[in-house]
């Protein structure tokens, strides 16, 4: 429907007369009558009757104007979703149940007033393209990069360290550990199906294998989390890793067991990337609640890659 014939329409409603609609539209008075006689014909309906004193709306009218408004309203917000400076906030996470979505849940709660617009992006370098075209305004990553090697007028800073954690189903051989040292990994197999060759997570726990001896498989195809989860719940053998804000939920019946990492603690390094030069004003309050909101598991104890320190 055109929203311009919707618009003059409800302009003509509210000023009982085509010409002062005309007026108020920066228009001819033929052109708001040429929009209005569109527009009936496209809905088969007469909107206004004509008379001396000016228009006045038809039952049809009546019926169709509080649609009408809502049209209008609905593209507003539609153009505002896209436009420079007025729209929402824009944030990559990596996935909606791991802890980059946990953050902006604390941000939101923290900030109930700031519109948000949540997307997913595939990788880190994807990330990193889209915050440099301006087509998303920041994005939670590990950053396998050095600083010095992002693109111009890009910045990343560390935000949270999330501890990695051991999944096993009942019957395996850590299920009833309170805590398992990384190095104690070795021998056992870690089922990982959605490991990518050349992402940022995948960078991650080939660094975390190689540190600690552990063989951590991808093989097969990743039919997605269900299925990882009923495979372990299943297997006294296979085990696979998890962040410690993953967000899961299984059968009670699967009796998965969430096992610490400790001595040391492997953290999954999350940081934020933007644009220097972006003006939006929501994604200041974001930086600034994120520098606040939650400590950094740095130090002693804790392992995480050369490339995140």
């Amino acid at each position: 429907m055109n929203l311009d014939a919707v618009r003059t329409f409800v302009a003509v409603a509210d000023a009982g007369q085509f010409q002062e609609a005309a007026a108020g539209l920066s228009v001819t008075q033929q052109a708001v009558s040429k929009r209005v006689a569109a527009l009936e014909k496209d809905l088969g309906v007469r909107l206004f009757t004509r008379t001396a004193r000016g228009a006045r709306l038809t039952i049809d009218g009546q019926a169709f104007l509080p649609h009408a408004r809502a049209l209008l309203r609905a593209g507003e917000r539609a153009a505002a979703s896209v436009r420079p400076g007025s729209r929402a906030l824009r944030v990559d996470v990596i996935g909606r149940r791991l802890a980059p979505a946990d953050l902006l849940r604390d941000f939101h709660r923290a900030h109930p007033g700031t519109e948000l617009d949540v997307v997913t992006l595939f990788d880190a370098d994807a990330a990193i393209a889209a915050v440099r075209s301006g087509t998303i305004d920041a994005s939670f990553r590990a950053v396998t990069l050095p600083a010095r090697r992002l693109p111009d007028g890009v910045e990343a800073t560390p935000v949270h360290d999330e501890p990695i954690q051991l999944l096993t189903g009942p019957a395996h051989a850590l299920a009833t550990a309170r805590a398992v040292a990384p190095g104690r990994l070795a021998g056992h197999r870690i089922w990982m199906p959605g490991l990518v060759a050349g992402t940022e997570w995948a960078a991650f726990y080939d660094d975390l294998a190689a540190a600690f001896g552990l063989t951590i498989e991808a093989t097969g195809p990743d039919f997605g989390t269900e299925p990882l989860l009923d495979t372990i719940a299943g297997s006294s053998v296979l085990a696979t890793f998890v962040g410690e804000q993953t967000r899961m939920v299984w059968p009670a019946e699967h009796d998965l067991r969430r096992v610490p990492l400790h001595d040391p603690t492997p953290v999954y390094p999350h940081s934020l990337i933007w644009r220097s030069d972006n003006p939006h004003p929501a994604l200041t309050t974001l930086r600034d609640h994120l520098r606040s909101a939650r400590p950094r598991h740095r130090g002693a104890g804790v392992w995480t890659p050369e490339w995140a320190r």
